[in-house]
């Protein structure tokens, strides 16, 4: 009976039961009053639970609404529905500390002067591993390769040795690559990395807690070690320890980043493309970098502001089960300034020190890529985007990778070998 009338609407099961609610009280007062025999009392017991019936199914839809309403709105409230209505308007009202001119500040610092405002970040590292001495023996290399890595990811940094971070000295300049750490409590995974550091002399390991919300000290960790101890370098490549990285397509896209992969680009580098049956793929992958190398040495442009990747304008995820939640304190605005993803980024020498002294007068923010785009605000550098630097993982083919200068998604060291074997023996790694 019940299921009958909890299926009709909730109007009707209201009417009816109030029909039936009004005989059950005649009767019942009949039978009070000796009008009535057992037999309608029976009749009249069936009529209330009839009532009954319909009262529970109305109770069941109200409940039911009740209840998807309830999700509902939780759902909204999780997914920050309720948030955004209090955004600030990015493009009328952005300010974000310091907030004033930090340029008079930048110029003081770049001339070793005291500037007349104390700057908020000093970026002051004890260096566990300084790796100092990795640009002694060339004062000025053209390209200095900085792999943000785990402290754990032993594999993924053995693999990137052997393939796209591996370093080369050439007459013309040399290519040289660091992994930035951070530190841990954990004694055996200190001792590993110890060891992975005498064999390679190529960790740079910073005092600070070795976890994602600190990519922003890791980041900051690698621009001051350029200004401690390798100022001279012409460019420097940011990358995770999960990406695969064409160096060939790099040193390409930095001869003239805003003509790269256009229609008759470098017609040098397709001359040597061709020449894919040759005795020694290696020794061919060599002479396409070091003419890559002289050619970018002949072109330098590494005095201009160049801030270049994958540049995204979004904006902030406000739902709380999200691992880049932001709350309206940390980040009150609509939008995220202009940044390029921290996955795999390059900048140009006067660039990272412009950004490095503009760095000292922005408050933290924990997603690294975001404060160097709130650091290129205050040091009036823009970014410039380059659809060849993915974010994502490009799905894979030996053609469909010829342009490609960086992609996400190679936390497998084999599959990482794979690739960059295949391109290199293409000529394009």
């Amino acid at each position: 009976m019940s299921n009958d009338y909890s299926n009709g609407s909730a109007g009707g099961n209201i009417q009816e039961l109030s029909l039936l609610s009004n005989k059950v009280l005649v009767v019942a007062y009949l039978s009070s009053m000796g009008h009535y025999s057992l037999k309608r009392c029976r009749l009249c017991y069936i009529k209330i639970k009839r009532c009954l019936d319909i009262f529970h199914g109305i109770r069941s839809v109200w409940i039911l609404r009740l209840t998807l309403l309830s999700c509902a709105l939780l759902f909204m409230l999780v997914m920050g529905f309720f948030t955004h209505p209090f955004e600030k308007n990015y493009y009328t009202e952005f300010s974000y500390p310091i907030n004033e001119d930090v340029q008079p500040y930048i110029q003081q610092l770049k001339a070793g002067e005291q500037p007349s405002l104390e700057p908020l970040n000093t970026f002051h590292y004890n260096y566990m591993k300084p790796c100092n001495d990795k640009c002694r023996a060339n004062k000025e290399p053209v390209l200095v390769i900085m792999v943000k890595s785990a402290m754990q990811n032993f594999e993924n940094r053995l693999a990137i040795r052997e393939t796209w971070g591996k370093e080369h000295h050439f007459e013309d300049g040399d290519i040289l690559s660091v992994f930035l750490l951070g530190n841990s409590s954990d004694e055996q995974l200190q001792t590993e990395v110890d060891n992975e550091n005498l064999l390679y002399n190529d960790i740079v390991q910073s005092d600070f807690h070795d976890a994602y919300d600190n990519n922003t000290l890791k980041t900051m960790s690698g621009f001051r070690w350029v200004f401690d101890f390798c100022p001279n370098a012409r460019y420097i490549f940011f990358a995770d320890d999960d990406m695969y990285v064409s160096v060939r397509n790099l040193l390409t896209f930095l001869k003239n980043p805003s003509m790269y992969a256009l229609p008759g680009r470098n017609l040098i580098y397709r001359i040597s493309e061709s020449r894919k049956q040759i005795a020694n793929p290696n020794e061919s992958t060599t002479e396409n970098l070091a003419m890559a190398v002289k050619d970018l040495k002949t072109n330098d442009s590494s005095g201009s502001h160049l801030y270049a990747g994958y540049v995204f304008r979004s904006s902030p995820l406000r739902h709380w089960v999200s691992k880049w939640y932001v709350s309206l304190e940390e980040y009150p605005y609509h939008l995220w300034p202009p940044y390029a993803t921290a996955g795999a980024y390059v900048v140009s020498r006067q660039a990272l020190m412009d950004l490095f002294y503009a760095s000292h007068y922005t408050k933290l923010f924990r997603f690294d890529d975001v404060f160097i785009g709130l650091a290129c605000l205050k040091a009036n550098i823009e970014p410039l985007h380059s659809s060849h630097f993915y974010f994502w993982k490009k799905p894979y083919s030996l053609e469909g990778y010829r342009e490609v200068i960086a992609s996400h998604g190679y936390g497998d060291p084999k599959e990482l070998r794979f690739v960059w074997n295949q391109q290199k023996n293409a000529g394009r790694a």
